[in-house]
C-alpha cells in the first residue's frame, strides 16, 4: 500500500517526487475538530475510494487501477449536515445543501473521494474531502487537497486499490 503524503507547506510526495499542492484556505486542522465549512483539509490518512471523472474530458477514462465512475451532469455531494444523505454522491436536483460535481471551471474534472468521516459520516464534521485538480494559482480549497492536472493524472496512473493520502500538518 501506498501512502501519498500532503504537506502543510503545499507540496505532496508522489512516486519519490515532491509535487506542488493546495491545501485548505485556512490550513490544516486535526480531523476530531474538523468542522463542516471552516476551509481546513483535515490531518489524517484517508483511504481513497474512488474517482470521478468527466466524460467528456476524459472518453477512455483516466489511466488508473482504481475504481472509476463518469460523472453526469447531475451528480453533486450532499453537504448538509442534518440530511441523511451527509457527505455521500446525491443526485442534483437535492432538497437539501449539495455540491454540483459537474463544474464549469473544470477543477472537479477528474476528483479521488477521500475516506474522511464517511464511514458512518458524522453529522458536521466535514464532507466531500477530495483530491481534485488546482486552480491555476493553487488557491487554497475549501478542505481538498489539489495537484496540477499533469500530476494528479500521474499519481492516478501510480496508485492501486488500497492506496491512500496522508493529510500532514
Amino acid at each position: 500500500m501506498t501512502t501519498f503524503r500532503a504537506h502543510a507547506d503545499g507540496m505532496i510526495e508522489v512516486g519519490g517526487r515532491r509535487l506542488r499542492c493546495a491545501l485548505g484556505k485556512a490550513g490544516v486542522i486535526a480531523a476530531a475538530d474538523k468542522r463542516e465549512g471552516d476551509n481546513k483539509s483535515p490531518a489524517g490518512i484517508w483511504p481513497i475510494r474512488y474517482v470521478w471523472y468527466r466524460p467528456d474530458v476524459y472518453p477512455q477514462g483516466p489511466d488508473t487501477a482504481l475504481e472509476t465512475r463518469a460523472t453526469a451532469p447531475d451528480d453533486g455531494w450532499c453537504d448538509a449536515p442534518t440530511d441523511p444523505n451527509y457527505n455521500r454522491a446525491v443526485k442534483l436536483p437535492y432538497p437539501a445543501s449539495a455540491e454540483r460535481l459537474w463544474r464549469d471551471d473544470h477543477v472537479y474534472d477528474l476528483v479521488m473521494v477521500l475516506g474522511h468521516n464517511d464511514d458512518p459520516p458524522v453529522p458536521g464534521m466535514g464532507s466531500a474531502i477530495f483530491l481534485h485538480l488546482a486552480r491555476e494559482d493553487y488557491s487554497g480549497t475549501e478542505g481538498c487537497v489539489a495537484l496540477a492536472r499533469p500530476d494528479i493524472e500521474t499519481l492516478l496512473a501510480i496508485a492501486r486499490p488500497g492506496d491512500a493520502v496522508a493529510i500532514e500538518a
